[in-house]
């Protein structure tokens, strides 16, 4: 487990940069975090350190935004609005597991069950009003 103080957006995106070089592909980053405590601008960080030069944006109405053309893809999920299996299969997610890309999942709390046993879990906790408490850790079985 790793645990970061982010005092900017700018110093959440190099913790996540910093994460992605260690990305291999096939991962799954689950996002646990309240809104507005940076879970997109992780992901911003995220595809900058994998090569992506395109704009990363938040979900507005899209369920996934892809981010492709870096050393590795990026799906980026909104799972917000997913509450049953069959809304998770429509929404392409276990396609996207076999692409050998990144999944960065926000809301993954929505989806626990069908979440792999090598996932990436970044909480994101509020320290003020813009500092924030990075968690990183892998699942434990």
């Amino acid at each position: 487990m790793q645990e970061f103080i982010s005092n900017s957006p700018e110093e959440t995106e190099i913790i996540a940069e910093n994460l992605a070089n260690s990305l291999k592909g096939g991962e799954v980053i689950a996002f646990r975090g309240n809104l507005g405590m940076g879970k997109t601008c992780f992901t911003r960080g995220l595809a900058k350190g994998l090569g992506f030069l395109g704009d990363v944006t938040s979900h507005t109405f899209a369920l996934i935004n892809e981010y492709l053309g870096g050393r590795l893809n990026i799906y980026h999920f909104d799972m917000y609005r997913i509450s049953t299996w069959d809304e998770l299969y429509s929404s392409g997610f276990f396609e996207y597991l076999e692409t050998g890309g990144v999944i960065a999942a926000e809301w993954s709390e929505n989806i626990e069950n069908a979440l792999p046993q090598n996932t990436i879990y970044v909480e994101i906790e509020s320290l003020g009003e813009v500092s924030r408490k990075i968690t990183i850790h892998q699942r434990e079985e």
